[in-house]
């Protein structure tokens, strides 16, 4: 018998298991129920009772002898498998691509409005979108009777009589105010940001939007200055052909006021369903600045004056892009923003 478990010792020093068919064919054979090693401890009870612990020692040696040669045979097998599995990747395929975001085109449009305006001269100013009566509708000349101020038009935070009432800005001409009270002349500057108006949502309009407004107050400023401050700029954005068209209109902040046109980017002027085959597209309002109020801002109008201009900046997006619908702008659809990826 004891021939047997030497001959079994010899076995399992030299096994070696190239696959799981043959790891497994090992613990039937040595570990499970039916190996060799449950018939050997069922062969102590035939033997003498001075032998059997000898005997004992003997097949536990080698109980331990298979279980940890069948340990190590499942090990190695695993490791071999996960270097296998490793090998298998191709490392000169190219990664997966990762998707890159890109610019939204209201910020692009922003972006290249103010780019062109500091070429001649005109910084960044910015503004808080709460806004007391004062710097969104007093000091810009409203008057306390102007529909601009009725619940229809704005929206009211905190609404009391006479000039007390706080609200989302309405434009943001109330941050020239805030420029002009306490900057002195001269001033030259763009004022972009989100403003708030209660109207309804349309292809057309919409309760929020952006807007750049700019400010120029110096001596001897006119009314031809604005104008090709405004071709110089229209140009720039919409192509070296671009011809503009003032016709004069009313805003309370400014005198004389105008609204500019420019020629339709899409017919060439020629006129087409976009422009109502006029062959104009309003892009903006400007004028004069109201000496009214350069006196509320604490500017002697005496001595300076200056003009204002302000326009949507996703009517100028609709515009360069062709896009129909301005709800487009803020729906978040990738499919809408993707178009955009190479500007």
């Amino acid at each position: 018998m004891q021939d047997k478990i030497k001959q079994l010792v010899s076995e399992l020093d030299n096994y070696t298991a190239s696959n799981k068919e043959q790891l497994e064919a090992f613990r039937l054979k040595y570990l499970s129920k039916k190996g060799v090693l449950t018939e050997l401890f069922g062969e102590m009870k035939n033997l003498p009772p001075d032998q059997r612990k000898d005997f004992g020692l003997l097949v536990n040696d080698l109980k331990t002898k298979a279980e940890e040669k069948f340990q190590l045979a499942q090990s190695a097998l695993e490791a071999l498998a996960d270097s296998s599995s490793v090998s298998d990747i191709d490392l000169t395929l190219p990664a997966e691509p990762y998707a890159l975001g890109s610019r939204h085109p209201i910020s692009l449009t922003r972006n290249r409005i103010l780019n062109i305006f500091g070429r001649i001269g005109f910084t960044v100013a910015y503004g808080p979108e709460i806004e007391d009566d004062w710097h969104n509708f007093s000091a810009l000349n409203f008057p306390e009777n102007h529909p601009a101020r009725d619940m229809q038009d704005t929206f009211f935070i905190e609404q009391k009589e006479g000039t007390d009432s706080v609200a989302l800005r309405t434009h943001t001409f109330s941050i020239q105010v805030r420029v002009m009270e306490t900057t002195k002349p001269p001033i030259r500057i763009l004022a972009p940001g989100r403003v708030y108006r209660n109207e309804a949502i349309s292809a057309r309009a919409h309760c929020f939007f952006h807007q750049v407004e700019g400010l120029y107050i110096d001596e001897g400023v006119s009314f031809a200055d604005m104008k090709q401050t405004l071709l110089y700029f229209s140009r720039e954005m919409f192509g070296s052909d671009t011809k503009i068209r003032l016709r004069p209109s009313y805003f309370p902040f400014t005198e004389p006021s105008a609204e500019m046109d420019v020629t339709c980017s899409i017919c060439k002027g020629k006129g087409c369903n976009v422009c109502k085959y006029t062959g104009w597209l309003e892009i903006m309002g400007c004028g004069m600045v109201d000496p009214n109020v350069l006196t509320n801002c604490g500017i002697d109008p005496e001595k300076y004056s200056g003009f204002a201009f302000g326009m949507g900046i996703e009517r100028i997006a609709m515009l360069r892009h062709d896009v129909k619908d301005l709800r487009l702008f803020s729906e978040n659809d990738i499919r809408f923003l993707k178009q955009f990826s190479g500007e």
